[in-house]
């Protein structure tokens, strides 16, 4: 029987290396590519496979594997857990990671010495194996090798051949590319989000209030968005709420996030005054600054109480959702707030400021709308949703409240982030 020719081999060649490229390419999480790419190659080019991706101090940092048996991915996690020698202080690897090309090993020994591999179950499930002969492919990008394929052929299979080898370079270039890719991401992610956690702080303690914040990242890939809370005494004795939510993800949204809490904080601190003016003043800086900026916030002046324990909570909107009031006895107001523009669009508007009393056991909530869209619901649906789960929960404190809000709508996590603001009037 013939073998392909050489015009069918170079297609199916072409086609298996754009089915690499093609399923690792939708991947943002390094492990879960590292485990694809494994799957990939076996049995194509092993009878099974390791990718070792190196931590930051050039320490294996994570393995993945594929066997084409998987009766023996047993074997090979007790022989991945269980060796002594580690891949990086054997010479073949070495030799790969300074070289950057394929390096072929072989014939390999099954009786290795207690120095690189222990009796027992290790020794038992390396025999279980069956290597014969591998090949080692470096995984590197920007010239900078970052991890190791490792290839192995059981049995009575040969040897890597010549064209095995290029394609299996090839195969590891596209990898490592998906790879580092994906280091990447996670990388940036981890900014993300110790930048996000570092501004969203603890709310103040003021007297006769409780305030409880909460923020719960997407579900989705984990994404940093810009959603934001903040709380702070004025000095005239009132206290500021803000709540907002930067459009889009990632870096970018943390840090426009980070400007923007910071210009709102700053500006209603040093001259204190009405929310419709503050979030004016707010967009002018970001209009001038030509920041690019565009976000949705809510700012709200809770004032000093009065002789019978009522406060007086103003508050103006650029778009974002309105508050919600709940009520001791289990009713719970949506507090009206006029439809008036974004943060950042350059288009001028007057904007306005909404009042309303609150009375001692009432509790004022603002939420993003990662908690009313849950589900890719609308906000009519949603908002109906979230009134529904708030009653009954009117006589607890503020972190009661909240997480048993979170529980109701959310128990599963959702593909926004949720920031959620509630402060009660405590009774006399």
């Amino acid at each position: 029987m013939t073998g392909p020719t050489p015009e069918q081999a170079e297609h199916e060649r072409v086609r298996f290396l754009a089915g690499v490229t093609e399923s690792l390419a939708e991947l943002l999480d390094t492990g879960e590519a590292a485990d694809r790419l494994a799957r990939l190659l076996v049995p194509r080019l092993a009878d099974w496979a390791t990718v070792t991706v190196m931590a930051g101090d050039g320490a294996p940092g994570r393995t993945s594997r594929a066997h084409r048996d998987p009766e023996r991915l047993a074997d090979a996690d007790t022989y991945l857990a269980g060796r002594v020698a580690a891949p990086r202080d054997q010479a073949a690897l070495t030799a790969v990671l300074r070289s950057g090309e394929p390096v072929q090993v072989g014939p390999v020994d099954l009786d290795l010495g207690p120095e690189a591999l222990p009796e027992g179950p290790v020794r038992d499930a390396w025999r279980r194996l069956d290597p014969r002969s591998a090949l080692l492919v470096p995984l590197q990008a920007r010239g900078s090798a970052f991890g190791v394929l490792s290839l192995v052929c059981t049995g009575d299979r040969p040897p890597h051949t010549p064209a095995e080898v290029d394609l299996a370079r090839e195969a590891g270039r596209r990898g490592a590319l998906a790879l580092h890719n994906t280091r990447l991401y996670s990388r940036q992610l981890r900014v993300a989000e110790t930048l996000q956690h570092s501004l969203l702080t603890p709310p103040p303690e003021s007297e006769g209030l409780q305030i409880a914040v909460r923020y719960r990242p997407a579900g989705s890939q984990a994404l940093v968005g810009g959603d934001w809370y903040d709380a702070v005494a004025q000095p005239d004795g009132a206290t500021l709420l803000v709540i907002g939510d930067v459009t889009g993800h990632g870096v970018e949204a943390a840090a426009a996030m980070a400007q923007l809490r910071s210009a709102v904080r700053t500006l209603a601190y040093d001259s204190p005054d009405s929310p419709a003016r503050t979030l004016d003043r707010v967009d002018r800086v970001l209009s001038g600054l030509h920041t690019g900026t565009l976000a949705t916030a809510l700012v709200a002046r809770l004032e000093l109480p009065e002789a019978d324990g009522t406060r007086t909570l103003r508050w103006s909107s650029a778009g974002h959702l309105p508050p919600l009031l709940v009520a001791p006895d289990a009713a719970v107001r949506v507090l009206s707030s006029r439809a008036e523009r974004l943060l950042g669009t350059r288009e001028p508007a007057r904007r306005s400021d909404q009042e309303t009393v609150l009375r001692p056991g009432e509790t004022v909530l603002l939420v993003t709308d990662g908690l009313v869209e849950v589900g890719r619901q609308d906000v009519d649906t949603g908002m109906a949703r979230l009134v529904d789960a708030l009653r009954g929960l009117g006589g607890l404190s503020a972190d009661a409240l909240c997480d048993r809000l979170l529980t109701r709508v959310v128990p599963d996590g959702t593909d926004d982030d949720v920031a959620v603001l509630a402060v009660r009037l405590l009774p006399a």
